[in-house]
């Protein structure tokens, strides 16, 4: 729900009943270290997340063995981390080890072994090598396409970040056929209203954005963020996120004084929910300063992209 003040102090109180009832190396422990890490994770407190993290993974490693699906998830936790945090260093060889214990314990079409394709190729993609993650992508959807089915949600996930990869290489027109793909599998499968489906329709709408189609553009972008309003929330992290996607839209369009109350909305939430200093709100603050440049506006620009920076 994007609540992360009240989810905070539950993920303590759980870990400090682990560690109290079954101890401080108990897989459970470890459980409620990796969640704890996950929301720190989410909230952009990335220095705090790390260390949670490794303490689950060492328990793991310790208590299950280094090749058990709890250790290889801790794993794959930590390289996302390290991914965020601009660290593709440590990353790399955690995504890596990975897919490789996995193609090993699980084997190599296992749903779990497509995810950590999946990973690889994000996190290639991510880096901008497309020449790397082309083909894990592309092998991702064929396990997942063959072992789940070409209609599955995760299939279509695959789908949908394929189609991204295309569009950061420029190639519109495989991008524009695999988003139309994975939109059709969410709308049949999840449902015309659900957050995947949602996804589904901003990432159409960001590729013609990209193809300078405004007019298909836009009913897409206003769409994803009526459906995310109403199912998730006005103050869900995805919400705001299709704000300042509709405001980005806007502003390139030249349409600034719609494009101004967006920006400015979705910043006054990401400082109410994720706080002054998350990096979203750096963004929403280097967004609305973008805007104000465009405008001519410069004294109101210069402050804000000092804050942001």
């Amino acid at each position: 729900m994007g609540d992360y003040a009240k989810a905070e102090p539950l993920y303590q109180q759980a870990l400090q009943i682990r560690k109290k009832v079954l101890g401080p190396e108990h897989p459970d422990t470890a459980t409620s270290l990796n969640n704890l890490a996950l929301l720190y994770d989410h909230m952009g407190a990335y220095t705090k997340a790390e260390p949670f993290y490794q303490q689950a993974l060492l328990i793991e490693k310790k208590v299950l063995g280094p090749e058990h699906p709890d250790t290889v998830t801790s794993l794959g936790n930590l390289a996302s981390l390290y991914e965020h945090m601009g660290d593709y260093a440590k990353a790399e060889p955690l995504y890596q080890q990975t897919l490789q214990i996995r193609k090993k314990v699980l084997g190599p079409e296992h749903p779990d072994t497509a995810t950590s394709l999946n990973n690889l190729a994000h996190f290639y993609g991510h880096m901008g090598d497309y020449a790397k993650a082309e083909p894990l992508y592309q092998e991702a959807l064929e396990i997942r396409k063959k072992v789940l089915g070409p209609e599955h949600p995760l299939t279509a996930t695959t789908l949908n970040n394929l189609a991204s990869l295309y569009q950061h290489m420029g190639d519109y027109a495989k991008a524009e056929s695999l988003y139309q793909q994975a939109l059709q599998i969410g709308k049949k499968v999840l449902g015309p209203e659900h957050p995947d489906t949602a996804t589904s329709l901003n990432n159409l709408a960001s590729l013609y954005e990209d193809m300078v189609d405004y007019a298909k553009a836009e009913p897409l972008y206003q769409q994803t963020l009526q459906i995310r309003k109403k199912v998730l929330g006005p103050e869900h992290p995805d919400t705001v996120t299709s704000l300042n996607n509709l405001a980005s839209l806007y502003g390139q369009m030249g349409a600034y004084a719609k494009a101004e109350p967006l920006y400015e909305q979705a910043l006054q939430i990401r400082k109410k929910v994720l706080g002054p200093e998350h990096p979203d709100t750096a963004t929403s603050l280097n967004n609305l300063a973008h805007l104000y440049g465009q405008m001519g506006a410069y004294a109101k620009a210069e402050s804000l992209y000092q804050q942001a920076l």
